[in-house]
């Protein structure tokens, strides 16, 4: 399984912000905003920084997918 954000990419676009507010919002770095682009995992701190940020839950922002897909 892998860890799907296009949720969050998707919430962005519906908030009118760009990955650079998300990135002051949030107080996180380009470094994770470049993870999540690849699909990678971040940490929880991280995932609870975004939704305070945006005033959302986890299942907001990711999901998991199978691999295969």
């Amino acid at each position: 399984m892998t860890v799907s954000y296009k949720k969050l990419w998707k919430l962005l676009i519906d908030k009118d912000m760009k990955k650079k507010d998300l990135e002051k919002a949030a107080g996180i770095s380009n470094y994770v905003i470049s993870k999540m682009n690849k699909g990678q995992n971040i940490t929880m701190d991280i995932v609870g920084k975004i939704c305070r940020a945006l005033d959302c839950t986890p299942d907001d922002i990711m999901e998991f997918v199978d691999s295969n897909e």
